[in-house]
């Protein structure tokens, strides 16, 4: 969508501001004998008590209130009687609805310990969603955001997961543009525009960068089992710096 009213920045500012909060807690109870699907009850009821509901669930039946993935799988897991455990790499997204407004975010972390190898690449997947954000600017490419994202990955040793994009967003989950590439495409040639509504989400990795479904219709894991991290913000564009609606 395009924000173009202080009603819809106010109803973005909302929901953007419950799904980081949401995700804040369940991050904060991500800890080794809670099973993914205690978690992501605690992040049901606390959307509950803001007034605001799981965006997959109530648009697309997802077996869940938030997406829940743990390593190998690292997007849209099932939260399930999985129990975590200490140093396991796992992904948290969280997406919601309120008044007809929709935000979007999600983080990776280690559970209750430190992991040199995560933990690097948690660095870098931070820093390529810190850049991006701020390279999208009204005029330019949004083919820069992909470019940033690929070029911080290669730097710091990494690649990124071509299979999955961020996207547009507001008053739908998923919306034009329809696909936020995390890497550079030669022939995307679309422009952003001032108030359009983005959730970008690099994923980075240490393999081949790419993704196929486990048979449960949902989970996505690495095509050859290796790690990967995700770090996603819902933003409004402007022509200077972008207002970050999932703090």
């Amino acid at each position: 969508m395009i924000a173009n009213t202080e009603e819809d920045i106010k109803h973005l500012k909302v929901i953007g501001h419950i799904c980081a909060m949401t995700l804040q807690t369940m991050m904060e109870h991500a800890r080794p004998g809670i099973s993914t699907l205690e978690l992501d009850n605690i992040g049901m009821e606390f959307l509950a008590r803001e007034g605001a509901q799981s965006a997959p669930m109530s648009m697309y039946q997802f077996p869940g209130a938030t997406c829940i993935s743990v390593s190998p799988v690292i997007a849209h897991g099932i939260p399930n009687n999985r129990v975590l455990r200490e140093g396991e790499l796992i992904n948290i997204d969280v997406s919601a609805e309120m008044n007809g407004y929709y935000g979007d975010t999600g983080a990776s972390m280690v559970v209750s310990k430190h992991v040199p190898e995560y933990e690097k690449l948690l660095a870098a997947a931070r820093s390529a969603l810190e850049k991006a954000v701020h390279v999208a600017v009204a005029g330019q490419p949004l083919n820069l955001i992909g470019q940033t994202i690929q070029e911080e990955a290669k730097r710091n040793g990494y690649g990124v997961i071509f299979d999955l994009t961020g996207h547009g967003i507001g008053r739908k989950l998923h919306e034009e543009p329809t696909e936020v590439f995390n890497y550079y495409k030669q022939t995307d040639r679309r422009i952003l525009e001032e108030g359009v509504v983005l959730a970008i989400e690099p994923f980075l990795t240490s393999g081949k960068g790419h993704v196929y479904e486990e048979r449960d219709g949902w989970s996505l894991r690495t095509i050859d089992r290796t790690i990967a991290a995700q770090f996603e913000h819902t933003i409004i564009v402007t022509k200077n710096e972008p207002i970050i609606l999932t703090i």
